[in-house]
């Protein structure tokens, strides 16, 4: 018998129940639980395992870092140290907006080839399908829609976020396979993400922005977004992409003097708190002026307190919030 079709019974949900409830198979509870130790805290008699509402919040968090590309293994982490609140103990905290679900609501969708979407936005659906069947055309047309209609920062993190994560959960579920429509996701979203934004705004002394992957970094895609929603707000970007070496990123700060500066890690590994350190001490201009800029460390590999003289927003949404209210804006004319 299949843990899908374990029997109800006292003491908590099966596995295949808490698979059900949170839009995976149940072969991703049982590897968080061997791999990452996130199974339940109690055994009870007999073969089948019993989920308490507390250990479903703890899967229910795992399931909401993974979704804003925090790698597993330290989501896992994450989800174990960080308590469920007192009033709620099954509800995780809220990593990405929650929308009402709708009444009646069919089981989680597999977006016709077993990726499980659960109640993401009927656009993360068409989006996935597009991507599974490798069309091209579909995919832009979708991208670009959702992006005209909910705004670039809404529709990364409600649209293509959710749809970029369970391409994933699929890639890591399957034996290496999918690796193609990953690739070729990201692809069209960069693209989309271009298209969709409006022109570099042009520099102003103290305003522009610096983003770039820390040395041996390539993860550009959140970066690019970035890039993105400052240019539709008019704020100066140098976008330096991935894998800056170190020599190349504290000449590209002393060349253009920015505002601030955003380096994207991934994974801990590529993280360097010295070099976020070092370029936060930057300054230059004229004595009794100088200035330096405020660097944000962006990425899964910053997890942790922030480095001396650095900062560390959580989500898109915040980190464009901190940049508009750091760059001067530009004077309107004749006011």
């Amino acid at each position: 018998m299949s843990e899908s079709a374990e029997p109800a019974g006292p003491g908590g949900l099966t596995t295949g129940e808490v698979a059900r409830r949170l839009g995976v198979a149940p072969t991703t509870v049982r590897t968080w639980d061997q791999r990452y130790g996130l199974g339940p805290d109690r055994h009870t008699g007999g073969r089948h395992r019993r989920w308490t509402p507390a250990d479903v919040a703890r899967l229910e968090r795992m399931c909401a870092l993974t979704a804003t590309g925090i790698p597993p293994a330290e989501a896992a982490r994450l989800a174990r140290e960080t308590p469920a609140p007192a009033s709620a103990p099954a509800a995780p905290p809220s990593v990405l907006p929650r929308r009402a679900p709708a009444p009646q609501a069919a089981p989680a969708s597999r977006a016709g080839s077993g990726l499980r979407l659960g109640d993401a936005r009927q656009e993360c659906k068409g989006i996935a399908r597009a991507a599974l069947r490798l069309d091209a055309a579909a995919l832009d047309r979708l991208l670009l829609d959702a992006i005209r209609e909910h705004g670039l920062v809404a529709a990364w993190t409600e649209v293509i976020v959710p749809t970029l994560q369970a391409v994933g959960r699929k890639w890591e579920s399957s034996g290496e396979r999918y690796v193609e429509v990953e690739h070729f996701l990201s692809w069209h979203v960069s693209g989309a993400l271009r298209r969709a934004a409006p022109d570099t705004a042009p520099d102003r002394p103290g305003a522009s922005v610096v983003l770039a992957c820390v040395p041996g970094d390539n993860h550009t895609l959140a970066l690019e977004v970035l890039s993105a929603a400052l240019a539709e707000r008019s704020i100066p970007v140098r976008m330096f992409g991935g894998a800056l070496p170190v020599e190349s990123l504290i000449a590209a700060v002393r060349r253009t003097g920015p505002a601030a500066v955003a380096l994207w890690a991934q994974s801990r590994t590529t993280a360097s708190r010295p070099l976020a350190q070092h370029v936060a001490a930057m300054e230059w201009g004229v004595r009794g002026a100088r200035r330096s800029p405020l660097v944000l460390t962006l990425g899964p590999g910053w997890s942790g307190r922030p480095a001396p003289g650095t900062a560390r927003p959580r989500g898109l949404a915040e980190t464009v919030t901190a940049l508009e209210g750091l760059a001067p804006t530009e004077p309107t004319v004749g006011t």
